[in-house]
């Protein structure tokens, strides 16, 4: 079974200001988002680049956490918009070697829109759908251990996480609905 994401009293500890417990989080998160970014990102420089931004952020921000049991989609979220981030300058043909990461209010405010629309779609699932959905495409799990931990056969689970990920998908693109 693959690693699962640090404990709630690492977690508490770090939010508390602890070194040597902050250094341990971003340690014991590191594979995650690197799952998280290798997943999302277009290619295998731009997930290195934004696993890297999503650790700094979770070095420097962990106390703005609210709750520990968060850490999963908080860190899926900052990945995610790092990622829309690079692919967007590549798309208008930005440099990103060049340039000094900045980001605009307005931007900033796009990414966080658009993080709460994923984070909407998601929380409409059914609850079959959503635990198959994070437990996979979030925590990494591979399908076997999904399977298993939800008593489910492998293709029960592949067919909650196809229906999950299609709803969340129609969602995104209808959102008046």
């Amino acid at each position: 079974m693959e690693a699962d994401w640090p404990r709630d009293s690492l977690i508490v500890a770090a939010q508390g200001g602890d070194a040597s417990a902050i250094a341990a989080l971003v340690s014991g998160s590191h594979p995650h988002v690197q799952r998280f970014a290798r997943s999302l990102c277009a290619s295998p420089e731009d997930a290195e680049d934004s696993a890297q931004e999503a650790l700094i952020i979770l070095y420097r921000k962990i106390g703005s956490l609210r709750a520990t049991g968060a850490l999963a989609s908080w860190m899926f979220r900052i990945v995610r918009n790092e990622c829309l981030r690079r692919a967007r300058r590549a798309w208008r043909g930005d440099d990103l070697a060049d340039s000094v990461v900045m980001v605009s209010a307005e931007e900033d405010a796009l990414d966080r829109l658009e993080a709460q629309r994923v984070g909407a779609a998601i929380a409409e699932l059914p609850a079959d759908q959503r635990r198959v959905l994070i437990m996979r495409d979030i925590q990494g799990h591979s399908g076997r251990v999904v399977a298993d931990a939800l008593g489910l056969s492998p293709a029960a689970m592949k067919s909650r996480l196809h229906r999950a990920r299609a709803a969340v998908r129609a969602s995104l693109d209808n959102p008046a609905s």
